[in-house]
């Protein structure tokens, strides 16, 4: 088959690969309905994240089972199913507490854009659609609750997001304006969307924003210092990982709210005694998505929430360099790949 390979800085190519198989008896194989391009994707596609040779790319998916291993128990042939960007077996400590992204044999999945894909630890990590192989028109909503919609639910469940609470998104990226949306489904009465472009500002009006800042870093904080009475946000989701968007987050949160912070960090070096002095409970890292799968899919397939919006550019996988140089000149949200 053909995927997607990064050799270099902006050197993306769509060439040979090898059959994905069953390797392990926890295994499984599919066949995709679509993959994306993530915005962390972006970070070793600009140089800005070391890779260490050619490197398969990709790890958001979604589609039907070709084959699993002699120990699958759970999944079987046929099923369309989504799974996390983190693999887990879903039975260890961590898991069980609800932390599957940090699960004792996890693995960071690749190769995802691409037709076909391994899954590891197939019974823990994929989540089967209810009522067989969804239509097509769904495809991209439940692709997004692989990475981008369960990273910014996570980002709002990690900033005690609660009915009636002022909320505060740092970040127009996918994963935060799926941020927005995942508040106002956990009920935030105000959610300030930080943004300066008019695409991803109306969207964000339309996942349930109700104001919008275009400032950025002190300017931003004292905007929205001014909006909340001098107080602050009850709750700040910061979906970039930049140290500017760090500091942004939690000098806009008030003494005793919390920060959700899900921006793979680049960069990013808090200073302890402005953080003791803050009263901010900071909470986030590599999203938990597998412990959100179920909810998402049934809201997804009940028609309550439509994620696959951030999907503004569809190309075929065999386009996947215009998906990247599109979502790197910030023509596009986001790159939905249909294989």
């Amino acid at each position: 088959m053909k995927g997607t390979v990064l050799y270099g800085p902006r050197d993306i190519r769509f060439e040979s690969r090898e059959d994905p198989k069953i390797v392990e008896p926890t295994d499984a194989v599919l066949r995709l309905a679509a993959t994306c391009v993530c915005g962390s994707d972006l970070w070793p596609y600009r140089g800005l994240q070391p890779i260490d040779g050619p490197t398969p790319m990709g790890h958001e998916y979604c589609g039907v089972v070709e084959e699993v291993g002699s120990a699958v128990q759970s999944i079987t042939p046929g099923q369309f199913v989504v799974g996390s960007f983190a693999t887990s077996d879903n039975t260890c400590p961590h898991c069980r507490y609800g932390y599957q992204s940090a699960c004792a044999h996890r693995e960071f999945m690749l190769r995802a854009q691409a037709p076909f894909l391994r899954v590891p630890q197939a019974d823990g990590t994929l989540v089967p659609t209810p009522g067989g192989v969804p239509s097509a028109d769904l495809v991209p909503s439940l692709l997004a609750c692989s990475d981008v919609l369960g990273t910014g639910w996570f980002a709002a469940d990690a900033a005690n997001v609660r009915p009636g609470a002022t909320a505060v998104v740092v970040g127009d990226g996918a994963v935060g304006l799926l941020g927005i949306l995942s508040a106002k489904q956990m009920g935030a009465e105000r959610i300030i969307a930080m943004s300066r472009h008019d695409k991803r500002q109306k969207l964000a009006l339309e996942f349930g924003a109700t104001d919008i800042v275009a400032e950025r870093g002190d300017q931003a904080v004292a905007r929205v210092k001014d909006m909340t009475k001098g107080i602050g946000a009850d709750s700040v989701l910061e979906c970039v990982g930049t140290k500017e968007s760090m500091m942004q987050a939690i000098k806009s949160t008030r003494p005793g709210g919390h920060v959700g912070y899900v921006g793979l960090p680049h960069g990013v070096e808090l200073d302890g005694q402005q953080l003791f002095y803050s009263h901010v409970h900071l909470h986030g890292g590599p999203a938990p998505v597998r412990r959100f799968l179920p909810k998402l899919i049934d809201l997804v397939l009940n028609g309550a929430i439509n994620p696959g919006k951030v999907f503004d550019l569809v190309l075929p996988l065999d386009q996947v360099a215009e998906g990247y140089r599109a979502m790197d000149e910030r023509r596009a949200i986001k790159s939905l790949l249909r294989t």
